[in-house]
């Protein structure tokens, strides 16, 4: 705990030293400056032991007992790895066994289970004092069999006719078809589209929330998005619509986007992520084409959120472990990138402590709260950096430098140069680039491990050790740097002195 103190000033201290004067961090800050900490409701803590109804830990499709007040109990613990926004799976009322909280039985109501109404106002202040926002999952294309309208003669028609999904690629299939065998409404119904629209403007004027996630957004008619969008964010402003759409071609993702909904799960960058970053030696390539492919497509490529694993997809743990690859190493790599490239990272609970799992529900692990913290403040420096250097957030991308794994990318925003060097081989690499690629007379200052990176007469040489990354930042050449050298020493001493006057008075104390 003292070291972690020591640590943590230390880290401040070369921060504030190491990033250029001119970096601006009091622009208004937007959803693309967001860091989200995404969590599964009931599997990450259970602080409130009189809602635990089902609970059983040792069967995987059982309830966990997670509820809101356990979130709220933690709130500090994920602000602290720099996280500025959480994201919850649905909280409705379900029917019983159905822990991820999608087969809905009353859009109104808290389920008992993950506890009450005030418990989700009490989180939401909570978050707010601590500048966080808070995302829920809003159900809009299904409910459950058991919900009361199922068999409400009067709501015959809120309903399409029962059948499974056979063509894929047929759109009236998809937006009519039940899927997973759920009663699938029916939005252009306008009954049925006032009552998820009032529904979902009620949560917001009732507890303050800041964003929906819009589950199966594809399986609901396009014609639906435009009204609910609107209508949803007249109510509070700057309120967010993050669309989850399962596909991997970004022409079919962005043509929701006209729609009202602000950005989307980005599958495309998932996919290649998964892939490139859970093994050693491969190409960064394919990343950056994701990218290029999110510029061409969408009018906000930025409020695109980035994501390495989901409750829908295998852990990245376990695609690392398969790989025969430490997935310690291989995760700290996928978040550096995954934290320094444009887009809004989204990160599944248990990334942090490198929480393995298979197809779901293996993947819902519980959480653990005591196991190695190696990643934990791994992640607290990226939130740290994402947080002061605005070219992590709002700069441009470019590739510099691509072969075989080892690859160096540039940010610039308003005068701040942030490179990223990301070395994805089982080898020290070096790479050399040029004075047209980086403004010359300068240095490169790293700020993961302390690299320090001069230019020559012909430019920059970076060497990278192997599975490794270093984000720098640009700036003028210094010499010693004597404030920073004198300010680590002082809180050293200081905290020498603290622990010295610590011990003297729990003596006197005895």
């Amino acid at each position: 705990m003292k070291r972690a103190f020591a640590s943590s000033l230390a880290l401040l201290f070369l921060l504030s030293f190491a990033i250029p004067a001119q970096a601006d961090t009091n622009e208004k800050r937007t959803w693309q400056d967001e860091t989200v900490y995404f969590m599964m409701v009931d599997r990450f803590n259970n602080l409130d032991s009189t809602n635990d109804q089902g609970v059983n830990v040792k069967d995987p499709r059982a309830y966990f007992g997670g509820d809101l007040k356990g979130i709220t109990a933690k709130l500090d613990y994920i602000q602290s790895m720099g996280f500025t926004a959480i994201r919850l799976t649905p909280i409705f009322q379900t029917e019983p066994g159905d822990y991820q909280g999608k087969k809905v039985t009353d859009f109104y109501k808290v389920d008992p289970r993950f506890g009450t109404l005030s418990d989700l106002k009490t989180l939401v202040k909570e978050a707010h004092k601590r500048h966080m926002k808070v995302i829920l999952d809003f159900v809009t294309n299904h409910t459950s069999s058991r919900h009361p309208w199922v068999n409400d003669p009067a709501k015959k028609d809120w309903y399409h006719e029962k059948w499974e999904i056979s063509d894929w690629n047929n759109p009236r299939q998809i937006e009519t078809g039940w899927l997973n065998g759920l009663p699938d409404l029916a939005q252009e119904n306008p009954e049925v589209k006032r009552y998820l629209i009032d529904a979902a403007k009620w949560w917001i004027k009732e507890t303050d929330i800041d964003g929906y996630y819009l589950d199966d957004a594809r399986y609901v008619p396009k014609s639906f998005w435009q009204g609910f969008a609107n209508e949803v964010k007249a109510v509070k402003k700057d309120f967010y619509l993050l669309g989850g759409i399962d596909s991997n071609d970004p022409r079919y993702i962005a043509d929701y986007e006209k729609d009202g909904i602000d950005g989307f799960l980005d599958y495309p960058f998932y996919n290649e992520a998964s892939k490139v970053l859970s093994n050693v030696n491969q190409s960064l390539a394919p990343l950056y084409r994701v990218w290029k492919n999110n510029v061409s497509y969408y009018d906000h490529p930025y409020l695109l959120g980035t994501f390495l694993d989901n409750d829908r997809t295998v852990r990245f743990t376990r695609l690392a472990l398969e790989n025969k690859q430490n997935p310690i190493t291989r995760m700290k790599l996928s978040l550096a990138y995954l934290f320094s490239t444009p887009g809004v990272p989204i990160v599944y609970y248990g990334t942090e402590i490198v929480l393995d799992g298979g197809k779901a529900p293996d993947n819902h692990r519980l959480m653990n709260f005591r196991t190695d913290d190696e990643v934990v403040n791994y992640i607290k420096k990226l939130g740290e950096l994402r947080g002061q250097l605005p070219s992590l957030r709002r700069g441009d991308f470019t590739l510099l430098y691509e072969k075989k794994g080892m690859a160096v990318f540039k940010r610039t925003y308003k005068g701040e140069t942030a490179v990223i060097a990301i070395n994805n081989t089982n080898k020290t690499q070096k790479v050399h680039l040029t004075n047209a690629q980086l403004a010359p007379g300068k240095e490169l200052r790293g700020l993961l491990s302390g690299d320090l990176v001069r230019s020559s007469k012909n430019g920059y040489n970076l060497i990278s050790d192997r599975e490794t990354a270093e984000i720098y930042v640009l700036a003028k050449k210094t010499g010693l740097n004597i404030p920073f050298i004198a300010a680590l020493i002082a809180v050293y001493v200081l905290f020498g002195l603290f622990l010295y006057y610590a011990k003297k008075r729990a003596k006197r104390s005895r």
